[in-house]
């Protein structure tokens, strides 16, 4: 690892750190303005795991599934994630491109180690999910931004990407419903990605893990509908609502299978047992059993743009997919850490400053909460706001 100290912190966990403080200190009887502190910030479904999928680990666990698995992961997981690729996109993946990680972070840093050299240039959208760039850094390799526009929902345009290409472009990083807009790419930009790869010869990192949270007639489509050059992320956190089980997978070329376990044997041993059989199960799960957690969202998330909007935030475009809303603040501020530092402690209301995504005077919203909770916050935002003093007055 270089240039560490180009990381940068982490602030969506660092506000979550200072909620929990604020937390206990409500608890231990330190009087605030407020009653709880209503979490906003993190990316984390607020829906448990189905059943089906605890009963699996239990079930593998008193099986004594509990020893060290095959490096790529265990082959009944992998062979249900090729199911999935052959049932929701109509897309043929080889079992043996698919590869086990714990959660998706390690998975995506396997591949920057594997793809990256210093001063290497891997090609993102602006704004972008927060650890990108610092992996890409770690590694003394260049993360290229390309700006996407808020009037047009943060889509990223491909012939942007087109002009973005150097002779140093090892890769072009996708995220697809992306974290922090909710932008979905449509079909035609994919296409249009997939054939500046394949023109190229440059990768595609596609970071999927949002998919399945679409809202209204958008309909998600992998990046290996258009192109077998690439290496695609996916994982259980998110649809799955299975963030503290920690399990992910990626699709990766065929010639870099052995590549990738390499590193995967030094670095990270194996995935855990019983954790793949839950995964299996979830695979396996209808979607039918999500549709309603889909609904939910929608309709929180149709209420707080409005919300956001009536308390004086810009928010040009609904978002399409995943459960964020990043909302415009620059009327208030150019400081998203303080601001998002501001507003929780004199409102108990925990939010994401934009800097974390390259978005600064933004602030991001998740609506991975209650319909009743994100009424209340907006509710002690909305009279906070009236009382700070706007740049536009």
């Amino acid at each position: 690892m270089k240039n560490l100290d180009d990381v940068s912190p982490f602030y969506v966990m660092e506000v979550l750190e200072r909620s929990n403080e604020i937390e206990d200190e409500i608890r231990r009887g330190i009087k605030k303005p407020y009653d709880s502190v209503i979490h906003l910030e993190i990316g984390e479904p607020d829906f448990p795991s189905l059943p089906c999928i605890k009963e699996a680990a239990i079930r593998a666990i008193e099986e004594g599934d509990e020893k060290y698995t095959h490096s790529l992961g265990d082959p009944e997981l992998r062979n249900a994630v090729v199911r999935k690729f052959e049932k929701k996109y109509g897309v043929s993946v080889n079992s043996d491109c698919v590869i086990a990680g714990s959660g998706t972070s390690p998975l995506l840093l396997a591949v920057c180690m594997l793809l990256f050299k210093e001063g290497d240039e891997i090609i993102m959208a602006r704004p972008y999910y927060a650890a990108y760039p610092n992996f890409i850094r770690s590694l003394g390799a260049v993360p290229v931004f390309v700006d996407t526009k808020p009037e047009e929902g943060f889509r990223l345009n491909p012939e942007d990407v087109r002009r973005a290409v150097t002779p140093k472009t090892k890769a072009i990083l996708t995220n697809s419903p992306a974290n922090p807009t909710g932008a979905i790419l449509s079909p035609d930009d994919l296409k249009a990605v997939a054939e500046i790869s394949e023109e190229t010869g440059i990768p595609i990192i596609a970071d999927e893990i949002y998919q399945g949270i679409a809202y209204g007639d958008e309909k998600e489509h992998t990046i290996l509908e258009f192109t077998k050059n690439a290496f695609v992320l996916n994982g259980f956190s998110k649809y799955y609502c299975m963030t503290g089980w920690r399990l992910g997978y990626m699709v990766v070329p065929e010639s870099y299978v052995r590549p990738i376990q390499k590193l995967m044997q030094n670095y990270f041993i194996s995935v855990n047992a019983f954790v793949q059989k839950a995964g299996i199960a979830a695979l396996e799960s209808p979607d039918e059993e999500y549709r309603s957690m889909i609904e939910t969202y929608n309709e929180r998330r149709i209420c707080l743009v409005s919300r956001l909007r009536k308390a004086g935030f810009v928010v040009p475009v609904d978002p399409k997919g995943a459960f964020y809303v990043l909302a415009d603040a620059r009327n208030y501020t150019d400081d998203s850490v303080a601001f998002a530092s501001k507003i929780l402690e004199e409102t108990g209301v925990a939010c994401t400053p934009g800097l974390d995504f390259g978005a600064e005077g933004y602030i991001r919203f998740s609506y991975a909460n209650s319909r009743e909770n994100i009424e209340k916050a907006m509710d002690r935002l909305e009279k906070w706001l009236k009382d700070q003093p706007r740049k536009d007055a």
